[in-house]
């Protein structure tokens, strides 16, 4: 049965293997296909541990631009111009009254109290290190380094909306529409999440979970082999989500009325503010994690992509927007690879999606470099220093 919008319809094809998501009429560049809020989601847990704060039901940011500016340059005098371009409501925000956990509004803890916290609060305060949650997030940390790509809170948050649901079997169900793998696969997915000893630790996180968390209704979650297919569920499946309020900032200052001398000394600061941040941060500049949604998991990967995934909305929102015109019937595809990934060769692209993704790109762009050579980026870039060399 498809699953429909007013835009998009899944649905699978004789012509292909699973799903994918078809434009049920014409969509044009820049246009936004669908926005779609997670089924589930939560903040990495070393990201939680870095002082990253976010709303624990959308992940918004709640840290002030300039605050969170001074946090990752390192410069506690850092003082940002137009301090009016932050959105952050301090005002608003607020927090669960039993284990304190923040939420951006009461609107944002009253959803997660009614969807799934009700399980995982337990009444006694989150900064407590025998919570159980804090436990198997302290077990998480020890067996799951940054940067992170998956964290055992998505697989809590999906037990506690099970146990809490009206309708647990109807929660179930759609938790089953995600993409399953096979057994071989399942093994190399969480393989890639945990590392080689990752039979032991999923295990160990496997006692842990069900000593706290066991109810009947995910029994077989919680068998070796229902948990262990779980992980390879998120690994496939889930996206990442990040937001920012210095991204939120340095954006609202680009639309200020200023005059050109005052806009230019704007975006030296800014510039330079990105810069410092480059030096001491990196590229881990937002509130990360992950979420499982419905119509983006049915997105099939191309490497000359049409679609592209962004968060307007500086939460968990997700924004599914057109890179070109798209037509009534044709399959909306995106990447699943960073954007420097997607420049590289065929072979390297096709390993890196084998070795993460767990398949082999057939998309228009591959099938016309086929005959290129077998040899990954790294691979071309080598002879062509040896080339270099060779002239000198």
């Amino acid at each position: 049965m498809a699953t429909l919008t007013e835009n998009v319809e899944v649905k699978v094809k004789e012509s292909r293997k699973g799903k994918g998501l078809y434009a049920r009429k014409q969509i044009n560049e820049g246009e936004t296909i669908l926005e779609e809020t997670p089924m589930v989601c939560c903040q990495f847990a070393w990201n939680e541990l870095y002082k990253y704060t976010a709303c624990e039901n959308c992940l918004r940011s709640l840290e002030k631009a300039e605050a969170m500016a001074r946090r990752l340059t390192e410069n506690p005098a850092l003082d940002l111009p137009h301090l009016e371009c932050c959105e952050v409501k301090v005002e608003d925000i607020t927090y669960c009254p039993a284990c304190q956990v923040p939420y951006c509004s009461t609107e944002c803890r009253d959803q997660a109290w009614a969807a799934y916290h009700r399980v995982l609060c337990l009444g006694s305060a989150r900064e407590d290190p025998e919570h159980p949650v804090n436990r198997l997030m302290e077990a998480w940390r020890n067996i799951h380094f940054p940067p992170e790509t998956a964290t055992i809170m998505l697989l809590l948050k999906m037990i506690a909306m099970v146990k809490q649901a009206d309708d647990p079997v109807s929660v179930l169900e759609g938790f089953s529409r995600f993409v399953q793998v096979t057994v071989n696969e399942e093994e190399h997915a969480v393989h890639k999440l945990l590392g080689p000893q990752f039979q032991d630790q999923v295990e160990m996180l496997r006692h842990m979970v069900t000593e706290t968390f066991y109810d009947e209704k995910v029994q077989q979650w919680l068998t070796p082999e229902g948990f262990r297919s779980m992980f390879a569920l998120m690994g496939t499946n889930q996206q990442g989500i990040g937001s920012s309020s210095i991204s939120v900032w340095a954006r609202n200052c680009d639309d200020l009325d200023l005059s050109e001398s005052d806009k230019n000394d704007l975006d030296k600061v800014i510039d330079q503010l990105y810069d410092d941040l480059d030096r001491v941060a990196g590229t881990f500049l937002n509130c990360e994690g992950a979420g499982l949604y419905r119509l983006q998991s049915a997105c099939n990967h191309s490497c000359a992509p049409n679609a592209e995934i962004q968060f307007n909305k500086q939460n968990h929102t997700l924004s599914l927007v057109a890179l070109s015109k798209i037509e009534p019937e044709q399959e909306i595809c995106i990447s699943y690879l960073g954007e420097c990934d997607q420049e590289r060769s065929r072979h390297s692209r096709q390993k890196l999606l084998k070795e993460n993704y767990l398949f082999t790109c057939e998309c228009e762009r591959c099938i016309t470099q086929a005959d290129d050579p077998d040899v990954t980026s790294e691979e071309e870039d080598e002879e062509d220093d040896d080339d270099d060399d060779m002239e000198n």
